[in-house]
């Protein structure tokens, strides 16, 4: 998808109603769902979180930003994650959250961001944190920087890919909740995107998909 038309669906995009939870369902094994579907998160005292979905044009094409995780002793270890991190106390809001963790990550100027909306939260049960998703957009290919103890490399997908069914597959895994499982998961530059990053993508994907006619 060229940026151009990714800009000119902004205006519909901003008026649609996300997918919501079950779009995130699709990208989980059926035993997480059914733990988080009976988990009572309420009794967690879950901290907050934030992500940026950052689409912008590299060689007139859309692409997004995904970061690799170091790997370190942490639940999270080399894993594929969206730019983002916890809540500090000099946050106005979530989005604000968003914006100063992407540029702490990758070195991409809040400045140059517009943010389109808001997606659906994601509760983290192994590191007990509510996540929430933003889409925004940069007017041209930033110059990333990665932060060094947080980022181990930055991945730049081309939109198209996420959009493609043929980039969904099951992978062996262990999990926080079960060893050698099967979960779905995006195949995306040659990387396994599973977990919380791909039920967030999966909501983004949907919402391209099912309401604009590309």
């Amino acid at each position: 998808m060229t940026f151009e038309t990714f800009k000119n669906l902004i205006p519909k995009i901003e008026k649609m109603s996300v997918p919501g939870q079950s779009s995130h369902f699709i990208m989980i094994p059926e035993i997480r769902a059914r733990e988080l579907k009976n988990l009572n998160i309420e009794q967690k005292k879950a901290r907050n979180a934030a992500v940026l979905m950052l689409l912008y044009p590299k060689n007139e094409v859309t692409h997004l930003v995904l970061i690799l995780r170091p790997e370190y002793e942490g639940v999270h270890s080399g894993q594929i994650a969206l730019p983002g991190g916890k809540v500090e106390t000099c946050d106005l809001n979530y989005t604000a959250t968003a914006l100063r963790e992407t540029q702490e990550e990758v070195g991409v100027d809040s400045a140059m961001i517009t943010v389109i909306k808001s997606l659906t939260k994601v509760y983290i049960p192994p590191s007990n944190f509510w996540v929430h998703p933003f889409l925004g957009f940069a007017e041209k290919r930033p110059d990333f920087v990665p932060q060094e103890d947080e980022v181990a490399k930055i991945i730049e997908v081309p939109l198209v890919e996420l959009l493609n069914d043929d980039n969904i597959v099951p992978q062996k895994l262990t999990t926080s909740y079960a060893k050698n499982i099967e979960v779905p998961s995006f195949k995306l530059n040659d990387y396994v995107v599973w977990g919380a990053t791909a039920m967030m993508l999966s909501e983004l994907k949907i919402l391209l998909k099912t309401e604009i006619d590309f």
